[in-house]
């Protein structure tokens, strides 16, 4: 299972405990992640990377922030933190950071992430970062697909939402391209549905579940 913080057995245990006693831990997923993401484009109109913000839920960062509080060392929360995001992006590595950007179909590839921090906003949890892509690519007249989940479905992945739909600010695109956007909802096959609901706190997903519950953003520039 590709735990966020897996890396800090206090930590996801105590999460897990909690999970467990709010009778959360019936089906997956387990939690949620409400994000935001910025497509970085470069003075010649080229696509150099992806800006992402993901806010854990108040329930899980209500826990991570009382189980960093406790914390022994220097610096306070605000370098506990910063250690945070140093486990969660190692953690994040062997899964992509959970991101898959495609253009006709065909997957596109990262750069190592160097750039992200981990702060308390508004008693939430959230990790920001910049995914580089291993090659810049131009934006015009190209159509580019993203989807970002964990693949097990413990975790649910979502974009911010204003009034059951995504937030002005859900998706940008930087650079003063012209682009349209779009954000397609979830729709996952009824059995999907139903083999996600049977699954427990302890059983493993097959790989790939995630991906069946992912929004997949949309982005076309002229």
């Amino acid at each position: 299972m590709p735990d966020l913080l897996r890396r800090r057995p206090g930590l996801a245990a105590t999460a897990l405990l909690c999970l467990l006693a709010s009778g959360l831990a019936q089906a997956h997923p387990h939690g949620w992640i409400d994000m935001r993401l910025r497509l970085v484009v470069d003075d010649e109109g080229q696509l150099t990377g992806l800006h992402q913000s993901w806010r854990m839920d108040p329930f899980y960062s209500l826990v991570v922030l009382e189980e960093l509080g406790q914390a022994d060392g220097e610096g306070g929360l605000e370098a506990a933190l910063d250690q945070l995001g140093g486990e969660i992006r190692d953690n994040l590595v062997a899964y992509g950071y959970y991101t898959e950007l495609t253009l006709a179909g065909e997957k596109l590839a990262f750069d190592a992430v160097n750039d992200y921090t981990v702060l308390e906003r508004g008693g939430r949890v959230e990790f920001i970062f910049l995914l580089p892509l291993a090659e810049p690519l131009p934006m015009a007249g190209q159509t580019l697909r993203y989807q970002v989940f964990d693949p097990t479905y413990f975790i649910e992945m979502v974009h911010e939402e204003e009034g059951n739909r995504p937030a002005s600010d859900a998706l940008l695109v930087g650079g003063g391209l012209e682009c349209e956007t779009h954000i397609e909802p979830a729709n996952p096959d009824p059995e999907r549905v139903m083999q996600a609901a049977m699954l427990d706190v302890t059983d493993e997903a097959e790989p790939g579940l995630g991906r069946h519950f992912a929004e997949t953003g949309e982005v076309a520039c002229r």
